[in-house]
């Protein structure tokens, strides 16, 4: 078994896993990453993991080397549920009410939420960026994952003549992408969906400057 604060290294070569345990390793991982949302990484020990996804310690080490191995996981699997919930509003973002559309659909989140949590990508980022390497090039990953589906829309825009030949795409997608994760922290600390609405509203009237 190797100890949770072991040094980081390269990832282990991943075991093979059957139909089965790939139920057990998702559940795990989703379990993870519910309990970090709540409680921060710092405040998710592996027995934590262990006992609220029912699972024995033995089976975590089977999939996961180490809890930073774990925390990796959880970074992609938080980014894959951030973009499937996100998905349907970004692969037709090809006008100025698309990109409206897709900013109230996440300010609509987190009126759900009760504007707890915040971003569960940003959350990750923020208590992690600065204490690993190799955990900020996984957020690195992840926030490019998400800012590029913004970006293909933006290029969209573009191609239909919505957004003028001059338009850099890729710092509109950068900006749009900064308006939301600033909004959402915000959002998260004011328990109000203002700072989310504004930010949005104002990165849309920003790139409206650029309409053809």
């Amino acid at each position: 078994m190797t100890p949770p604060d072991a040094a980081l290294g390269s990832a282990p070569p991943a075991p093979r896993i059957t139909a089965a345990g790939r139920r057990t390793r998702d559940r795990i991982v989703r379990t993870a990453a519910e309990l970090m949302f709540r409680k921060g990484v710092a405040g998710t020990s592996i027995p934590d993991v262990q006992q609220a996804a029912k699972v024995s310690a033995s089976q975590i080490y089977h999939y996961f080397g180490d809890k930073s191995d774990l925390v990796r996981a959880v970074i992609r699997h938080q980014i894959e549920q951030t973009l499937a919930g996100q998905q349907p509003l970004l692969e037709h973002l090809d006008s100025f009410e698309a990109l409206r559309a897709w900013c109230a659909a996440t300010v609509e989140v987190q009126e759900r939420r009760g504007c707890e949590g915040g971003c569960e990508i940003g959350s990750l980022a923020s208590e992690l960026v600065e204490t690993c390497e190799l955990m900020r090039g996984e957020l690195v990953a992840a926030f490019d994952r998400w800012e590029a589906p913004i970006r293909e829309g933006l290029r969209r825009m573009r191609r239909n003549g919505t957004l003028a030949a001059h338009a850099d795409v890729d710092k509109l997608a950068t900006a749009m992408l900064a308006a939301v994760q600033g909004g959402l922290l915000l959002t998260q600390v004011r328990r109000s969906p203002e700072p989310l609405r504004a930010a949005t509203e104002a990165a849309v009237g920003y790139i409206e400057t650029f309409a053809a």
